[in-house]
């Protein structure tokens, strides 16, 4: 039984395991995302999600209750992809799930201002142990990741976080020609080239076994075709690149907009509301940076099989096939 339509525009007729809105745009994909990391999916309740995964697969089946619509259809499938890896069929942890980055990111507390060397490497170590785990449990997991995979990854990620961070640190403290005002607002900057080194060095490493191995590429009936190395290489750079954008608004616009505020007479005349007023800046801009960064690339991929591995011509007389580039 088909889904009765009660708005084409905003709820097309469903597709299961594709999107409700155009991937092959940019803002199709934001929009995509958008429902992604939708925060109101982590109060979902377990009879909730038993009950989407239930109406999916009667859909699947084509045993639909009567009256079900497409908008049921879409939100049930939007509170599975928040919450079930895609290759594992597991449940995502909830501080790790792309819908819990608004509410478990460590940005704050690298932007205050005059950072000591023990808070510099506390926050740095919190934000990429956090950022190790996300990459982990979003990962293409169509092949097993060893668990020294994940270690090697965590320990990589915090030693060039933190040596980075320290080096620029000492590096601008030591340079006597920058007046404080300078020095200051230079030092509040240190945070995005420590962070972004450290998130492509937390991807690769993090990821490791999928160049090694590679991953699985489907055709559009979702039928395993085989493994290519070429499509992994392709996943963990959009990974990358995805990883060094995100931080770049979020490091970059709040030290600008607090150094104008802090020149306003309430934060001179509060300054304990500097931390609560950090945080708000720092909420509003990343809420905004997330969806753009993971929107940048499709995470299901469409490739050509003249750029995969010769094997694959002969494997499959499709054109194209996809991949999981992971979030």
């Amino acid at each position: 039984m088909e889904a009765t339509s009660i708005s084409n525009d905003e709820y097309p007729p469903f597709q299961l395991k594709k999107s409700r809105f155009d991937q092959s745009t940019f803002f199709g994909r934001w929009r995509h995302f958008l429902d992604v990391i939708d925060p109101r999916t982590l109060f979902t309740t377990e009879h909730q999600l038993k009950d989407a995964i239930q109406l999916l697969d009667a859909f699947k089946s084509k045993q639909l209750p009567p009256g079900t619509t497409n908008e049921q259809l879409w939100n049930a499938q939007k509170i599975k992809q928040a919450i079930i890896h895609p290759d594992t069929g597991e449940k995502v942890f909830m501080p790790f799930r792309m819908s819990g980055q608004l509410h478990s990111n460590h940005v704050v507390g690298m932007l205050l201002p005059n950072p000591s060397f023990k808070s510099m490497i506390f926050w740095q170590w919190m934000n990429q142990t956090h950022n190790a785990c996300v990459n982990y449990a979003n990962r293409n997991a169509t092949k097993p990741t060893p668990t020294s995979r994940f270690i090697a990854g965590y320990v990589g990620a915090v030693t060039s976080a933190v040596s980075i961070a320290v080096g620029l640190s000492v590096f601008i403290k030591r340079a006597n020609k920058l007046n404080p005002a300078t020095r200051m607002l230079i030092q509040r900057f240190v945070p995005f080239p420590a962070v972004a080194s450290a998130n492509i060095c937390n991807v690769l490493l993090m990821r490791n076994s999928e160049l090694i191995e590679g991953i699985e590429v489907v055709d559009q009936y979702e039928r395993v075709v085989g493994t290519s190395k070429i499509a992994a290489r392709r996943a963990i750079k959009e990974t990358a690149l995805t990883r060094v954008f995100l931080p770049a608004p979020l490091l970059v616009i709040p030290p600008i907009i607090m150094t104008m505020l802090e020149k306003t007479k309430f934060l001179k005349r509060n300054p304990r509301m500097h931390l609560p007023v950090n945080a708000a800046v720092c909420c509003l801009v990343f809420g905004m940076a997330l969806p753009i960064a993971i929107a940048l690339f499709p995470q299901y991929t469409k490739v050509s099989v003249n750029e995969l591995e010769p094997e694959f011509q002969k494997l499959t007389i499709e054109e194209c096939l996809y991949y999981n580039k992971g979030l």
